[in-house]
């Protein structure tokens, strides 16, 4: 899969003109389905059915049996137009070109010879036949890429709207007209053979029927034509008044069976034996029948339509009936509000224009589900259907959903659009819950054009704050949904209510009018506590319960974020030049990330107060939700189906995160596809960009810091406390020798057993006396510490002894004294080299450890040589003066935490 496709160009990071740096376009969820019939075709391998429907610039495969989801294709350049497929590849056809496509994933070939969009695709044996709109007609050879024939159509007399092959009929093809006329072509010996003369209106489906020589014709007027194309005579003539026919099957099992698509997404079912309406399948789609098809030899009917959804129908039911078997389906009108429902950052909810309340697994689409329509009365809405239902509830507008006692109660609340009463829903039921939460006395006074606006539910699931247009706000227990209480004497604002809140503790309510005022109340005795007025009106807000953080969005595009325990404004942002749609916190408050009708998605750092990502995006992100997790950003958009996942990058790579300048102009960001993008190596794209410089941090950071060795503390920290240590592991006895056992001759240990010659036994004894010689040796510590004092040059001593373990640098240090070897000039030297690390502040805890065990071993040498004596003199009000500046800086750094920790800010 192409990164470009599904996920658009590689995000850059910073600079002018630059895409986000923290989010990356992931994948896109609820697409099942458009406007494009599906493709059927058997896998003689794996001996299943599967199902091929265009999404977008990919397009989706699903086997029959559970109608899950076993693979997505490379994203296209463009939207697919035409899909077809034979039994080894899918045809997809985008713009001018088609592609070829194996696997059901890549692209293996690209047909190229189309001066217009290709409108009509048919895979023909070894060629593929595409027509484009300007009436050319192009039969390619599918390996070698070649034109086999071409054929043009004068578009006023014979414009092409349907192709077919009829069964048995070799090298044939019949074409249907917008005129109305048929043509029967030879594209071998590129003839036409026979011309029908049509029914006076356009066809707009051809298809084969079981039999032999018998066709199947829609036609624009609803009619469909079962005609015999070896005699030129109608075999059966029926009528449909829905509108154009827009796909035919007929059924393979047995049963003469036809059945016909419509505009309405009505679905007629024909007796070709008694020739005669047999069924309908009335609102099988919201919208138009894009494809439907029997599977071959089963009592099964496959649909989609332009309503993102697949259905599936077994006819199993007396008298041929049909019931719904399976379906996949998302939003049929654009989502207008999408958040994430519970804490494992799994599932999404959303609700969509088309009334609907659906929830959208992260992980895998099997888990997805529908909690269905929302409806004043269930039972009559399912008896009238949905096309007829007067009982349907408009769409949701804003709702909040709660976990905490979703087991015993309803967890959701949403609000509906120009609509007083607001509904309760149960995520595990899936379906409407069991209150209408309403007002009483408003309900009296039957007040006209109010309507409820904001909701929130507390923490513990167990209260729903309602706000409304009238300035109303309202308690209800979620239980019973009883009213519980009212803000305010009379209401609380004098505007209408624009955003409710209630803190993680239950201890205050927040609400925002549209008159500018936002307000803190008791949440249990609704009295008012503090409340602040603004130049401009709020028009949203959202809580992040865990810090006390309150942001804000206004009327003039700004943004201010208040702290609800100090009750002051801490923060004011301002960039976006248009309406704010969302807002959404990460989820530990440190950043608030808004979205705007300038089609700008901005992220915020609240610690700095600066801007430090933005993005631009082709359609304006209508609600925007950050994963429990942190892991993605989820967005839904004007006039789109889909939900769009965007990954945080900051979680698995080092993101540099700036604050951007004030003249940052964003660059266009692509909408994920429907696959996760394949890694992709930026390493020189992020070079080239030159935000992210790779930091090398130096031995010292300043002359004036002290600075501490990256040696582990076992190297140092127990150097004065090396005798009792070695007290501690000296052993109770010493080891005693196994006794001989001369019974049993030696033996060469292995997996082999060999015996043992006695020159080995004699090459074991070792001498026990000491080699004298040995001890008079210098060791290379001690040799360089005396290069070092003519040189004045000590890194070389100091690495030795770096590298050493804290038996060995006792050792070291005791063979500097005379009586072990050493000489004065060499102690002189080594008390020198601490005087050097002390003058650099390096390696500091070293220093101290080192003299400290100096001292301990040669104080009895040190206070007899007056030369070591004056180079303790130097050294000692070094040392002092170090520690009396090391005493200030921690006085200082422990001064300043202790008035952030008591004062208050």
């Amino acid at each position: 899969m192409s990164p470009a496709g599904d996920g658009g160009a590689a995000p850059s990071q910073g600079g002018p003109g630059g895409g986000s740096a923290l989010f990356v376009a992931f994948r896109a969820l609820g697409l099942c389905s458009n406007h494009l019939a599906h493709v059927l075709r058997y896998h003689r391998r794996h001996r299943e059915f599967y199902l091929v429907t265009a999404v977008g610039r990919s397009f989706h495969t699903y086997n029959v049996k559970r109608l899950g989801i076993v693979a997505v294709s490379n994203a296209l350049p463009q939207d697919i137009t035409c899909l077809a497929a034979d039994r080894m590849l899918v045809f997809a056809s985008c713009g001018s070109l088609l592609y070829a496509f194996a696997r059901n994933k890549e692209v293996v070939h690209t047909y190229k010879g189309h001066d217009t969009d290709i409108h009509v695709v048919l895979p023909f044996g070894d060629h593929v036949i595409s027509v484009d709109h300007n009436n050319i007609l192009i039969i390619w050879d599918v390996q070698s890429e070649e034109k086999y024939l071409q054929l043009n159509f004068d578009k006023a007399v014979f414009a092409v709207s349907a192709i077919m092959h009829p069964s048995t009929y070799l090298n044939k093809i019949l074409l249907g007209s917008e005129q109305g006329p048929l043509q029967l072509w030879n594209i071998k010996s590129n003839k036409l053979l026979y011309t029908f003369p049509g029914w006076g209106a356009g066809v707009t489906v051809l298809e084969q029927a079981p039999a032999l020589d018998v066709v199947a014709v829609g036609l624009v007027s609803g009619h469909i034509i079962v005609h015999n194309i070896k005699f030129d005579e109608i075999l059966i003539k029926f009528q449909q008044d829905w509108g154009p026919v827009t796909a035919i099957s007929f059924r393979t099992d047995g049963h003469a069976v036809m059945a016909a698509g419509s505009p309405i997404g009505h679905i007629g079912l024909w007796d070709l034996d008694q020739k005669k309406l047999l069924g309908q399948m009335r609102s099988a789609h919201a919208t138009a029948i894009a494809g439907l098809s029997f599977v071959q030899g089963e009592p099964l009917l496959i649909t989609n339509g332009s309503d993102n959804a697949i259905r599936e129908w077994v006819f199993d039911g007396p008298g041929g009936s049909s019931r719904l078997l399976r379906f996949r389906m998302g939003h049929s009108a654009p989502p207008t509000k999408i958040r994430y429902y519970g804490q494992n950052g799994q599932q999404i909810l959303s609700a969509g224009q088309d009334s609907t309340l659906q929830s959208f697994s992260t992980v895998h689409d099997r888990f997805n589900k529908s909690l269905g329509r929302g409806s004043l009365n269930k039972k009559k809405s399912k008896k009238k259907g949905i096309r007829y239902d007067t009982m349907a509830l408009p769409p949701i507008t804003t709702f909040a959903a709660e976990i905490a006692r979703q087991s015993d109660w309803d967890g959701i609340v949403a609000c509906h659009q120009g609509y007083l009463t607001c509904t309760t829903w149960n995520y595990q039921k899936g379906s409407m819950g069991a209150h209408k939460l309403k007002p009483e006395n408003i309900t009296k006074n039957k007040l006209l054009g109010v309507y409820a606006t904001a909701v929130d539910i507390t923490s513990c699931g167990n209260f729903a704050v309602i706000g409304l247009t009238s300035g109303h706000v309202d308690i209800y227990n979620m239980q019973s949904g009883i009213h519980r209480g009212r803000y305010g004497k009379d209401k609380a604002h004098e505007g209408s209510v624009r955003g409710v809140a209630v803190d993680g503790l239950n201890q205050f309510t927040i609400t925002a009018g549209s008159e500018g005022f936002v307000k803190l109340w008791k949440f249990k005795t609704t009295e008012p506590v503090h409340s602040i007025n603004f130049s401009t009106s709020p028009s949203k807000m959202v809580l992040h319960r865990d810090s006390g953080l309150l942001g804000i969005a206004l009327d003039d595009f700004g943004i201010s974020i208040l702290d609800i325990e100090t009750r002051k404004i801490i923060r004011n942002f301002s960039g976006h030049q248009g309406q704010i749609n969302d807002m959404t916190f990460s989820p530990d408050g440190r950043w608030l990330i808004t979205a705007s009708m300038d089609c700008t998605i901005r992220t915020w750092d609240l610690p700095s107060g600066c801007l430090i990502d933005c993005f631009l995006l082709d359609s304006a992100a209508v609600s925007i939700t950050m994963s429990p997790t942190g892991d993605f950003l989820a967005s839904s958009h004007v006039d789109d189906l889909g939900i769009y996942l965007w990954s945080n990058r900051s979680l698995y790579s080092l993101v540099s995160l700036r604050p951007l300048p004030a003249d940052y102009e964003p660059s266009v960001v692509m909408l994920p596809g429907t696959s996760p993008p394949e890694d992709v190596d930026v390493t020189e794209e992020e070079e080239a960009s030159g935000e992210m410089i790779e930091y090398d941090s130096p031995e010292q950071l300043g002359d004036t810091l002290v600075t501490l060795s990256t040696l582990p503390e076992s190297r140092w920290r127990n150097l004065l406390n090396l005798d009792v240590i070695k007290k501690k592991n000296k052993p109770k006895e010493p080891p005693k020798v196994p006794k001989s056992a001369p019974f049993f001759i030696p033996t060469v240990p292995g997996l082999i057993p060999r015996y043992a010659s006695v020159e080995q036994e004699h090459d074991k004894e070792q001498s026990k006396l000491v080699n004298l010689g040995e001890l008079a040796q210098k060791s290379e510590f001690h040799v360089q510490l005396e290069e070092a004092l003519s040189k004045n040059n000590y890194e070389s001593p100091l690495g030795i002894l770096k590298d050493m373990g804290p038996a060995n640098i006792e050792i070291e240090l005791r063979g500097l004294s005379p009586d072990g070897g050493g000489s004065i000039k060499v102690m002189q030297s080594f008390l020198r080299m601490l005087g050097a690390m002390l003058d650099s502040r390096c390696d500091f805890e070293l220093a101290q450890a080192y003299l400290a065990l100096f001292l301990k071993l040669h104080l009895k040498i040190l206070s007899s040589e007056p030369a070591l004596l004056e180079e303790l003199s130097r050294l000692s009000p070094q040392l002092e003066e170090l520690w009396i500046h090391l005493q200030t800086l921690f006085n200082q750094s422990l001064c300043i935490l202790n008035y952030l920790k008591t004062a208050l800010l």
